[in-house]
């Protein structure tokens, strides 16, 4: 264990896309679902050492807009242990200041999840320590769909000119427009690829592909994360800071 580290580069809000979970069960003769339950856990003790390094916004895939092409039984489960986490987890996150948000359309989400997803939003609704955005029905292209119609709408009503519109007043239409831009994209399991993941908020994140798997993913694999992140030149387009 890694206790000696310092992050010293600016580093405010880290997505994750949490991959593997049911490679990681077959690998161990279990049912692909016990493999999300053990997915779970690893949220917490992420956050805390998030929390560790003064990281205040976290963004989590948990559920896409193209998952609902999974067996019903999975979602389920899926839909199970993301109530359990709240219900475990709660008076601690919201103890520590954590505000709850989530990113997607919760509408066809099942309703006893829905609420419980709800409760969480409006119990930490007054926090700011830090923020837990959970990304539940989600999918960026739906994201950048449903903000343009939110902006066509509002132009339609007189509320918003075209002069209005630019890179800051277009966040305003995103599911979470309080969350600043992803500094560090982290995906596991050794796939290279977005998935359809906050591509409006990643367009200069610095992306890590990790080969471990999300069950896996402790505190020593986030911390070689944030090494490999603070070796980066982020030049966001210009020339700065190059050797």
């Amino acid at each position: 264990m890694d206790q000696a580290f310092k992050l010293t580069k600016k580093l405010d809000h880290i997505a994750f896309i949490m991959d593997g979970n049911g490679r990681w069960a077959k690998m161990r003769g279990l049912p692909r679902y016990l493999g999300h339950k053990e997915a779970c856990n690893r949220i917490i003790e992420v956050f805390n050492v998030c929390r560790e390094f003064h990281i205040r916004y976290l963004s989590f895939y948990a559920f896409s807009t193209e998952n609902w092409n999974r067996p019903q039984e999975e979602i389920d489960h899926l839909m199970d242990y993301l109530e359990l986490f709240f219900q475990r987890e709660i008076d601690y996150l919201d103890s520590v200041g954590a505000r709850i948000l989530v990113s997607g359309d919760l509408s066809r989400i099942r309703e006893k999840t829905r609420k419980v997803c709800l409760n969480a939003m409006e119990r930490t609704e007054h926090n700011s320590s830090c923020y837990l955005n959970v990304c539940l029905n989600y999918g960026g292209r739906d994201e950048i769909v449903r903000a343009a119609k939110k902006i066509a709408t509002d132009y339609q009503k007189g509320l918003l000119s075209l002069n209005d519109l630019n890179e800051t007043s277009f966040r305003r239409y995103l599911w979470q427009p309080l969350l600043p831009d992803v500094d560090l994209m982290i995906r596991t399991s050794g796939e290279e690829r977005l998935s359809n993941f906050m591509l409006y908020e990643n367009a200069y994140a610095e992306f890590v592909f990790t080969p471990v798997k999300w069950p896996d993913f402790k505190r020593d694999a986030l911390i070689d994360c944030l090494k490999e992140y603070q070796e980066r030149n982020r030049r966001f387009g210009g020339l700065q800071n190059e050797s």
